[in-house]
């Protein structure tokens, strides 16, 4: 029996030679990062996420609004906020969202996650046991918007600090989460280059604390829909030149997100809440203040307005328009 990276790579040989005999037709395949590499010049790759919460909110109202979403989001606000609720708790994963019982998710859910621990983790780690980056996986669970230190999970799963990085390369590699770095400008200034995380599905991050259709704590809730929003400016920029990041200070200010495409800047803060009027934060006039970006944005639940701060409009923008309104677009002007 072939080793299977020596099988990926006289795969990539033989769609190479039909690729060369430009014979009229196109394969979609899916496939190893040797298959992939196998075909440099050759090919297109294509992302494939778990289901957006444009595609979610679509299946749930029967694609009655496909055409009109935007101004179905404005009018039935509450009904989409049980939406946005039910994909926080849920995620995006197609079976689950199919199953309408909650007793079948559950059992689907155990079923993906137990396939990414103990198939594709000990396949590509060519681990035997998986307990290390379980544990892993749940500590990151419990600090989605926080900063990743890896000599503390290092020292608190007792494995080596290159075992955790080499864990922490393979969970982006397979779309399990995402860790973002910080902006800054001058690095004796700002704080470390530690990054922080966020998940790709929030399906497998709930599960992994038990939390899987059971988000009640505002809290809890509160730093899911940051990773929500996450997701939603992933989705805006990945054909682009765009890159995410946040900010934070030695003085503990924080923005969420910085959208930055050049030397343009947008700082984007989160709030899961409701705002009767615009409210600014010590961090979001701080960075503005520091920064003086053209545009800022604070996201949230409902409200949507705007500001002038000295040369920086600020906009209040709900969770939902930001499915419509692309922010990253700003910076060419």
């Amino acid at each position: 029996m072939l080793p299977s990276s020596l099988v990926s790579c006289l795969d990539g040989l033989f769609l190479k030679g039909i690729y060369d005999l430009k014979l009229p037709y196109k394969f979609i395949i899916s496939g190893s990062g040797s298959l992939h590499e196998s075909l440099i010049g050759r090919k297109h790759l294509f992302e494939l996420t778990t289901i957006t919460f444009e595609e979610f909110i679509n299946y749930k109202t029967n694609y009655r609004y496909k055409d009109n979403l935007s101004a179905f989001a404005e009018i039935e606000k509450n009904k989409v906020l049980q939406l946005l609720t039910e994909y926080m708790n849920f995620g995006g994963y197609p079976r689950v969202t199919l199953e309408t019982e909650q007793k079948e998710k559950l059992l689907i859910i155990d079923e993906i996650y137990r396939s990414v621990l103990e198939k594709d983790v000990a396949y590509l780690l060519k681990v035997e046991k998986t307990e290390a980056f379980s544990s892993l996986i749940r500590i990151l669970s419990s600090q989605i918007g926080n900063l990743v230190n890896l000599s503390e999970l290092s020292s608190t799963l007792n494995i080596s600090y290159q075992t955790i990085k080499k864990y922490l390369w393979y969970c982006q590699k397979i779309f399990i989460l995402e860790l973002v770095s910080p902006y800054f400008r001058n690095i004796r200034k700002e704080i470390t280059k530690s990054p922080v995380v966020y998940f790709w599905d929030l399906a497998l991050r709930n599960y992994s604390l038990g939390l899987f259709g059971n988000l009640y704590s505002p809290a809890a809730t509160g730093f899911v829909f940051e990773n929500f929003v996450f997701l939603l400016l992933k989705e805006q920029i990945k054909l682009s030149s765009a890159k995410l990041n946040f900010w934070r200070t030695k003085n503990k200010a924080e923005v969420d997100f910085i959208i930055e495409r050049g030397t343009n800047i947008i700082p984007v803060e989160v709030k899961y809440r409701t705002f009767k009027d615009i409210k600014v934060t010590s961090s979001m006039r701080s960075f503005i203040k520091k920064y003086e970006p053209l545009e800022a944005y604070m996201i949230n639940l409902d409200l949507k307005k705007s500001i002038k701060i000295g040369k920086t409009r600020l906009t209040f923008l709900p969770y939902y328009a930001l499915m419509f309104k692309t922010l990253y677009r700003l910076s060419d002007n």
